[in-house]
Protein backbone atom coordinates (compact mmCIF):
# COMPACT_ATOMS: atom_id res chain seq x y z
CA UNK A 1 0.00 0.00 0.00
CA UNK A 2 1.07 3.55 -0.24
CA UNK A 3 1.85 5.92 2.62
CA UNK A 4 2.92 9.88 2.00
CA UNK A 5 4.76 11.32 4.74
CA UNK A 6 5.80 14.38 3.13
CA UNK A 7 5.70 17.49 4.85
CA UNK A 8 4.90 21.05 3.94
CA UNK A 9 3.78 24.01 5.08
CA UNK A 10 0.40 25.18 5.43
CA UNK A 11 -1.54 27.99 7.35
CA UNK A 12 -2.19 27.57 11.20
CA UNK A 13 -5.43 26.36 12.19
CA UNK A 14 -6.49 26.16 15.91
CA UNK A 15 -5.77 22.78 17.58
CA UNK A 16 -9.14 22.38 18.83
CA UNK A 17 -10.80 22.19 15.15
CA UNK A 18 -7.87 20.58 13.57
CA UNK A 19 -8.70 17.05 15.09
CA UNK A 20 -12.78 17.59 13.76
CA UNK A 21 -11.43 18.23 9.88
CA UNK A 22 -8.87 15.76 9.65
CA UNK A 23 -11.54 12.93 11.65
CA UNK A 24 -14.08 14.26 8.94
CA UNK A 25 -12.04 14.51 5.88
CA UNK A 26 -10.90 10.82 7.07
CA UNK A 27 -13.67 9.16 7.80
CA UNK A 28 -15.60 10.31 4.72
CA UNK A 29 -12.61 9.14 2.47
CA UNK A 30 -13.06 5.57 4.24
CA UNK A 31 -16.98 5.60 3.65
CA UNK A 32 -16.13 5.94 -0.24
CA UNK A 33 -13.42 3.40 -0.34
CA UNK A 34 -16.04 0.94 1.55
CA UNK A 35 -19.42 1.52 -0.77
CA UNK A 36 -16.37 1.14 -4.05
CA UNK A 37 -14.71 -2.18 -2.39
CA UNK A 38 -18.13 -3.48 -1.55
CA UNK A 39 -19.54 -2.50 -5.54
CA UNK A 40 -16.48 -3.48 -7.21
CA UNK A 41 -15.63 -6.78 -5.24
CA UNK A 42 -16.20 -8.95 -8.73
CA UNK A 43 -13.66 -7.09 -10.70
CA UNK A 44 -10.53 -8.86 -11.70
CA UNK A 45 -7.58 -8.13 -10.23
CA UNK A 46 -5.93 -6.63 -13.24
CA UNK A 47 -8.41 -3.93 -12.95
CA UNK A 48 -7.69 -3.85 -9.31
CA UNK A 49 -4.27 -2.89 -10.01
CA UNK A 50 -4.64 -0.59 -12.55
CA UNK A 51 -6.69 1.58 -10.25
CA UNK A 52 -3.45 0.92 -7.98
CA UNK A 53 -1.53 2.80 -10.09
CA UNK A 54 -4.21 5.59 -10.88
CA UNK A 55 -4.35 5.66 -7.04
CA UNK A 56 -0.46 6.78 -6.39
CA UNK A 57 -0.85 9.46 -9.37
CA UNK A 58 -3.91 11.14 -7.41
CA UNK A 59 -1.64 10.50 -4.29
CA UNK A 60 1.42 12.40 -5.34
CA UNK A 61 -0.91 14.80 -6.95
CA UNK A 62 -2.82 15.63 -3.71
CA UNK A 63 1.07 16.99 -2.27
CA UNK A 64 1.58 18.55 -5.47
CA UNK A 65 -1.97 21.36 -5.30
CA UNK A 66 -1.93 21.14 -0.94
CA UNK A 67 -1.51 25.06 -1.80
CA UNK A 68 -5.16 24.71 -2.97
CA UNK A 69 -7.72 22.92 -0.71
CA UNK A 70 -10.25 22.28 -2.88
CA UNK A 71 -8.58 20.85 -5.66
CA UNK A 72 -6.37 18.74 -2.95
CA UNK A 73 -9.57 17.69 -1.30
CA UNK A 74 -11.21 16.80 -4.36
CA UNK A 75 -8.07 14.42 -5.18
CA UNK A 76 -7.74 12.94 -2.15
CA UNK A 77 -11.61 11.37 -2.50
CA UNK A 78 -10.57 10.80 -6.02
CA UNK A 79 -7.84 8.54 -4.44
CA UNK A 80 -9.93 6.85 -1.95
CA UNK A 81 -12.00 5.66 -4.80
CA UNK A 82 -9.23 4.46 -6.83
CA UNK A 83 -8.16 2.40 -3.68
CA UNK A 84 -11.23 0.92 -2.73
CA UNK A 85 -11.31 0.05 -6.72
CA UNK A 86 -7.95 -1.56 -5.89
CA UNK A 87 -8.79 -3.67 -2.84
CA UNK A 88 -12.09 -4.69 -4.16
CA UNK A 89 -11.08 -7.98 -5.55
CA UNK A 90 -9.56 -8.77 -1.96
CA UNK A 91 -12.29 -7.82 -0.04
CA UNK A 92 -14.64 -10.18 -2.79
CA UNK A 93 -12.26 -13.40 -2.12
CA UNK A 94 -12.77 -13.31 1.06
CA UNK A 95 -16.80 -12.54 0.88
CA UNK A 96 -16.80 -15.80 -1.05
CA UNK A 97 -14.38 -17.02 1.48
CA UNK A 98 -15.49 -16.62 4.71
CA UNK A 99 -18.62 -14.60 4.41
CA UNK A 100 -19.10 -10.68 4.55
CA UNK A 101 -18.78 -10.81 8.74
CA UNK A 102 -14.75 -11.71 8.65
CA UNK A 103 -14.94 -7.98 6.49
CA UNK A 104 -16.93 -6.19 9.21
CA UNK A 105 -15.14 -7.68 11.95
CA UNK A 106 -11.93 -6.58 10.57
CA UNK A 107 -12.98 -3.03 10.26
CA UNK A 108 -14.74 -2.84 13.33
CA UNK A 109 -11.58 -4.50 14.61
CA UNK A 110 -9.54 -1.34 12.91
CA UNK A 111 -11.77 1.37 13.98
CA UNK A 112 -11.83 0.42 17.49
CA UNK A 113 -7.76 -0.18 17.55
CA UNK A 114 -7.40 3.29 16.01
CA UNK A 115 -9.92 4.99 18.46
CA UNK A 116 -8.01 3.50 21.42
CA UNK A 117 -4.46 4.97 20.18
CA UNK A 118 -5.81 8.25 19.36
CA UNK A 119 -7.37 8.08 22.89
CA UNK A 120 -3.67 7.10 24.36
CA UNK A 121 -2.04 9.78 22.72
CA UNK A 122 -4.87 12.81 23.50
CA UNK A 123 -4.86 11.72 27.34
CA UNK A 124 -1.17 10.93 28.10
CA UNK A 125 0.05 13.58 25.72
CA UNK A 126 2.63 10.75 24.15
CA UNK A 127 4.61 12.19 21.26
CA UNK A 128 6.53 9.64 18.82
CA UNK A 129 7.64 11.97 16.72
CA UNK A 130 11.37 11.99 16.87
CA UNK A 131 11.00 8.53 16.02
CA UNK A 132 9.25 9.02 12.62
CA UNK A 133 12.41 8.75 10.20
CA UNK A 134 12.91 5.24 12.11
CA UNK A 135 9.47 4.35 11.12
CA UNK A 136 9.83 5.88 7.45
CA UNK A 137 12.86 3.36 6.97
CA UNK A 138 10.73 0.49 8.97
CA UNK A 139 7.88 1.48 6.29
CA UNK A 140 10.37 0.67 3.63
CA UNK A 141 11.75 -2.13 4.32
CA UNK A 142 8.25 -3.65 4.56
CA UNK A 143 7.62 -2.19 1.13
CA UNK A 144 10.35 -4.17 -0.03
CA UNK A 145 10.02 -7.25 1.81
CA UNK A 146 6.48 -7.50 0.68
CA UNK A 147 7.30 -7.00 -3.33
CA UNK A 148 10.04 -9.88 -2.82
CA UNK A 149 7.64 -11.94 -1.07
CA UNK A 150 4.91 -11.63 -3.99
CA UNK A 151 7.58 -13.38 -6.19
CA UNK A 152 9.81 -15.75 -3.64
CA UNK A 153 7.59 -16.03 -0.73
CA UNK A 154 10.15 -15.31 1.66
CA UNK A 155 7.90 -14.26 4.44
CA UNK A 156 4.70 -16.00 5.83
CA UNK A 157 1.97 -14.05 5.29
CA UNK A 158 0.61 -13.80 8.96
CA UNK A 159 4.15 -12.40 9.82
CA UNK A 160 3.99 -9.99 7.26
CA UNK A 161 0.44 -8.87 8.66
CA UNK A 162 2.05 -8.78 12.07
CA UNK A 163 4.94 -6.99 11.27
CA UNK A 164 2.64 -4.57 9.01
CA UNK A 165 0.54 -4.29 12.07
CA UNK A 166 3.42 -2.83 14.07
CA UNK A 167 4.69 -0.53 12.19
CA UNK A 168 1.85 1.38 11.43
CA UNK A 169 0.58 1.66 15.19
CA UNK A 170 3.91 3.38 15.75
CA UNK A 171 2.65 5.81 12.44
CA UNK A 172 -1.00 5.66 13.99
CA UNK A 173 0.71 7.30 17.04
CA UNK A 174 2.81 9.66 15.70
CA UNK A 175 0.11 11.23 13.07
CA UNK A 176 -2.17 11.55 16.01
CA UNK A 177 0.62 13.06 17.97
CA UNK A 178 1.65 15.52 15.12
CA UNK A 179 -2.09 16.79 14.95
CA UNK A 180 -2.48 17.30 18.56
CA UNK A 181 0.76 19.87 17.77
CA UNK A 182 -1.15 21.19 15.55
CA UNK A 183 0.25 19.67 12.02
CA UNK A 184 3.72 20.18 11.77
CA UNK A 185 3.08 22.34 8.64
CA UNK A 186 0.61 20.14 7.03
CA UNK A 187 -2.80 20.86 5.69
CA UNK A 188 -5.58 19.33 7.23
CA UNK A 189 -6.27 17.10 3.56
CA UNK A 190 -2.91 15.68 4.32
CA UNK A 191 -3.33 14.50 7.63
CA UNK A 192 -6.16 12.96 7.08
CA UNK A 193 -4.31 11.37 3.82
CA UNK A 194 -2.26 10.14 6.32
CA UNK A 195 -4.89 8.50 8.64
CA UNK A 196 -6.66 7.28 5.99
CA UNK A 197 -3.84 5.22 4.56
CA UNK A 198 -2.59 3.98 8.36
CA UNK A 199 -6.60 2.41 8.87
CA UNK A 200 -6.35 1.51 5.12
CA UNK A 201 -3.17 -0.99 5.88
CA UNK A 202 -4.13 -1.87 9.05
CA UNK A 203 -7.51 -3.27 8.36
CA UNK A 204 -5.98 -5.08 5.38
CA UNK A 205 -3.51 -6.71 7.95
CA UNK A 206 -6.04 -7.16 10.46
CA UNK A 207 -8.43 -9.34 7.50
CA UNK A 208 -4.91 -10.99 6.84
CA UNK A 209 -4.78 -12.52 10.13
CA UNK A 210 -8.56 -13.26 10.58
CA UNK A 211 -8.39 -15.14 7.44
CA UNK A 212 -5.46 -17.09 8.59
CA UNK A 213 -7.42 -17.99 11.79
CA UNK A 214 -10.30 -19.27 10.27
CA UNK A 215 -8.40 -21.61 7.25
CA UNK A 216 -6.67 -23.21 10.38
Amino acid sequence: MYQSRRLSYAPAIPVQSLLGQVLGICATGLLVTGAAAWHFQNISFGVGIAAFILGFILLLAVNFTRANLPVSLALFYAFALCQGIGIAPTIGAYVRGFGPDIVVQAAMTTGLGMFALAAVVYATGLDLRRFSGIAMVALLGLIVVGVISAFTRWVHPELYAWLTLVIFTVLVLIDFARIRAGGDGLTPVQMALQIYLDAINIFLAVLQLLGGRRRD
